[in-house]
């Protein structure tokens, strides 16, 4: 993404990316017109030229602020985690819910077919993936501290499939419920990921 130089204003960049993140689930990336797309953010044309180069720069921009909002939530857990303020199976269960609940598929779909489609935002997406496997990982080992390397890749590759299918799971027309969908998620992952002598206790579970 280009530096805006008080260019713009954090709000401008803010609609932007909203009114793209609306306009590509609906209409598609590429038929979505940049005209179209400053009509519905309320900006011109010139406004977002000045800060992306075009709109694969705009999809990167919005996979960048989905990773940093789903890394700052993951570290976050994990920190509770060890400090046993939440228990395991909590902090699983938070991250299930997230998956489910907040995600487009439309959306989701049209980011991967312009990664495959475009080499330069298949890699920043792919950098952007590197972040989430390190806090992934992260958590894992705060679930269980014994986990070896080879079972931490393990651990590691098993959640992000879990957190992609359940964040892309509408189309396959699900059977079960959001609830009961995250429970038998999180009872896979603890099956998974439990220490030989069994969960510590949290000191505390927010309600």
């Amino acid at each position: 993404m280009k530096k805006c130089c008080g260019a713009a204003s954090p709000t401008s960049l803010q609609r932007i990316l909203a009114a793209a993140r609306d306009l590509f689930a609906s209409r598609g990336f590429h038929q979505t017109a940049m005209a179209e797309l400053a009509s519905a953010a309320g900006v011109s044309v010139g406004m977002i030229y000045r800060l992306f180069e075009g709109k694969a720069e705009i999809i990167v921009a919005i996979v960048q602020e989905d990773t940093d909002e789903r890394v700052r939530m993951i570290a976050e857990l994990s920190d509770q985690v060890k400090s046993g303020e939440v228990s395991v199976e909590n902090a699983f269960e938070q991250l299930a819910t997230q998956a489910l609940t907040k995600s487009s598929d439309a959306l989701s779909f049209e980011i991967m077919a312009e990664a495959h489609r475009n080499a330069k935002v298949a890699d920043r997406i792919g950098t952007f993936c590197g972040r989430f496997r390190d806090v992934i990982r992260d958590l894992a080992l705060a679930a269980n501290p014994a986990l070896s390397d080879d079972e931490l890749d393990g651990a590691e590759e098993f959640l992000l499939a879990l957190l992609f299918g359940l964040s892309n799971r509408n189309l396959s027309r699900p059977c079960l419920g959001t609830g009961e969908t995250s429970r038998f998620c999180v009872e896979m992952v603890l099956r998974a990921l439990k220490p030989t002598a069994g969960w510590p206790a949290a000191s505390h579970q927010p309600a």
